[in-house]
């Protein structure tokens, strides 16, 4: 008997909490195995938000929450979204979910339509095309590769829209490949939109804070397509708070209050002390965030001069997150000890049974020449990682 929805066979199962948990058999199994596979800052989180936390456990934050979130975070949102973004949103707008995966199903669900079409530009975040097809959408990949930093062109976005095409969905900056677009490149983008005013845009921001290339640009900022921009972010990169589950969109307002109605029906309201210590995230300095990217730019750094010592790999100079895509395809039909490496997913599992390091093949964001290796990791760690890598490469003939 199958008790199973049809549903369940649209979707894959995530391939980077998937080669996670080989990485963490492995290291049950005795063996030193380097977890590169996640996108998680490996700071704590700041000390000051984590006061605020146990202070309204304190204060007696300990009930349901109103189900957008708080009004003192939301209108804290607000205050961000105009003090750094240069955005208008009334508190209305804004919608506090469970972080900004939760958000962005919220959007999809609210908004996309069995058969409608979803662009998305490749490579693309592991979850975006899943979502689309959990509600029946279509996901309609427009390829972009290392040879322009992973961004789509105006003329690529024109050619990809049909009469079916619902939304755009794309993040900058970008996971898996830290490309960032500039505010020209954005600009070229949102001319499109204004000649189709029926496709609604989905802006992923939850990386605005670990940009290397200087003030962080929104699609949103555009005033010919604002009324149809939904902006996510949220405060688990930039503040180091992934396991705290706080995501957010600033959307106008009859798509804020549809994704309200969903989440009455789904989670009701973000948890409560989660949100307290979002509050003290977003309306403290910014120190902590800074020191992070400062972190991750270095890191950035030694990591692509250790990638120059492997043979074959080609890799861009990513202008934001904490990852880097190179493309390895040149390894593609190499083989060692019989067994022949035919994708990023084989040089993926060859390298987590040779070396003990764990990574994500490309296939998983819409690039299967490519791979994704996270430099959230101490110095020490990433060098230890990539030595191994290199080392067992050079067994690969």
């Amino acid at each position: 008997m199958n008790y199973l929805a049809e549903r369940i066979n649209w979707i894959n199962e995530s391939q980077t909490i998937g080669m996670a948990k080989a990485g963490r058999e492995l290291k049950a199994k005795g063996f030193d195995v380097i977890n590169l596979s996640f996108g998680e800052p490996d700071f704590n989180t700041p000390d000051h938000i984590r006061k605020a936390a146990k202070q309204a456990i304190d204060d007696g934050y300990t009930f349901y929450t109103p189900v957008p979130g708080y009004p003192e975070l939301r209108e804290a949102i607000v205050d961000k979204f105009s003090r750094e973004n240069n955005l208008d949103f009334s508190i209305n707008q804004i919608v506090v979910s469970t972080g900004a995966k939760h958000s962005i199903m919220n959007v999809i669900m609210a908004c996309v339509n069995p058969g409608e079409e979803v662009i998305i530009p490749t490579p693309y975040w592991v979850s975006y095309s899943e979502m689309v097809k959990l509600v029946g959408g279509v996901p309609v990949f427009v390829n972009a590769g290392v040879d322009t930093e992973f961004k789509i062109s105006p003329e690529q976005l024109e050619a990809a829209i049909t009469p079916k095409t619902k939304a755009f969905l794309f993040s900058s900056p970008c996971n898996p490949t830290g490309s960032v677009y500039t505010k020209e490149e954005l600009a070229g983008l949102a001319r499109v939109f204004e000649r189709h005013p029926e496709v609604l845009v989905l802006s992923d921001e939850i990386y605005e804070y670990i940009n290397f290339a200087g003030k962080h640009e929104s699609i949103a900022q555009f005033e010919a397509i604002q009324d149809r921009v939904v902006v996510i972010n949220g405060v688990s990169k930039g503040f180091a708070m992934t396991g705290w589950r706080i995501g957010y969109i600033a959307a106008p307002l009859e798509i804020a209050q549809a994704c309200e109605k969903l989440q009455g029906q789904f989670t009701s309201g973000a948890c409560s002390i989660a949100q307290r210590a979002a509050l003290s995230a977003l309306t403290s300095p910014r120190n902590s965030a800074l020191e992070m990217r400062d972190a991750f730019l270095r890191r950035r750094d030694m990591v692509l001069e250790l990638v120059k010592e492997i043979p074959g790999w080609i890799c861009n100079v990513p202008q934001g997150a904490f990852y880097i895509f190179p493309d390895v395809s040149s390894y593609f039909g190499k083989s060692h000890e019989g067994k022949v490496i035919e994708n990023a997913t084989d040089l993926c599992m060859y390298i987590l049974s040779k070396a003990y390091v764990s990574l994500v093949p490309g296939e998983a964001f819409g690039a299967p020449e490519c791979i994704r290796i996270s430099y959230a990791a101490s110095d020490e760690v990433l060098k230890d990682a990539m030595n191994r890598i290199k080392t067992v490469l050079a067994d690969l003939k």
